[in-house]
């Protein structure tokens, strides 16, 4: 019973008894403030110049693209709905996801993995100190804080990005590209967006401080945990991103059909 299947059953196991322990410990009582505002600073506000820069430069392509494929079909004026609907519902959460994966994700396993392998965890539980409360429920709240602000940051600085090249570079009307965005971007969109972002926060925190926490192997097992947990957390990410697009757009069909119904 020690194969590989069962190593992994094993670890999605010990995976979810983390998250439903982190919720717990939260819930029962919070940390403390000052631990969770250093990691809203951390996730949140050290993050946003690679994600403006990442959020900016796919606008810019995305308006590119869509111009390029669709003037001569007479439907350019479609560019900046493309751009803020593919920007708010899917690049804007998974580009946002990727870049704070490899940013905070990173370091989240590097520090909690050092930290085990020097046993400073373990030495934090024989003085009574709960690690999840004091090493993970202060990520895990910032994480799924500042993941949905971080992907309306990312979502913005797109249509920006596209509007520069669409109007700019293009030379398309502004209310060309403007104008369609209040009619057709909907509210069903942005719950979309903040669905996706808010999950992929709690993916991030929990495989990162996952992978950290049951580090072993000295700093050789830094350096694998950190790399693993990326890689899971892209992986998971992808996967996850299909998952919550087909429930999200099938709930919505199935609503608007129930509405329908009685209204």
């Amino acid at each position: 019973m020690n194969g590989p299947l069962f190593r992994i059953l094993a670890a999605v196991g010990e995976y979810f008894i983390l998250i439903v322990s982190v919720i717990g410990v939260t819930l029962r009582r919070p940390p403390a403030w000052v631990l969770i505002r250093d990691q809203l600073y951390s996730i949140g506000v050290m993050s946003l110049p690679v994600v403006a820069i990442t959020g900016f430069s796919t606008g810019m392509v995305l308006a590119a693209q869509a111009y390029f494929q669709l003037s001569d079909k007479g439907l350019a004026s479609a560019t900046g709905l493309m751009v803020a609907k593919a920007m708010l519902v899917e690049l804007g959460p998974v580009l946002t996801a990727f870049m704070v994966t490899g940013r905070v994700g990173a370091a989240m396993c590097a520090e909690l993995g050092t930290m085990r392998v020097t046993e400073q965890i373990d030495a934090m539980r024989s003085m009574a100190v709960n690690p999840l409360r004091y090493l993970v429920a202060p990520r895990f709240i910032a994480g799924t804080i500042m993941m949905p602000l971080l992907t309306v940051f990312s979502s913005i600085m797109g249509v920006f990005g596209g509007y520069f090249i669409a109007v700019g570079y293009y030379h398309m009307s502004r209310s060309s590209f403007l104008d369609p965005l209040p009619i057709h971007v909907t509210t069903f969109d942005f719950i979309s967006g903040m669905v996706k972002a808010f999950v992929f926060g709690m993916i991030i925190v929990t495989i990162s401080c996952y992978k950290g926490m049951t580090t072993h192997g000295g700093a050789a097992g830094v350096g694998k945990s950190t790399t693993n947990s990326v890689v899971i957390c892209y992986s998971v990410i992808l996967i996850v991103n299909f998952l919550l697009t087909l429930g999200l757009n099938s709930s919505y069909t199935y609503l608007t059909q129930v509405m329908s119904k009685w209204f």
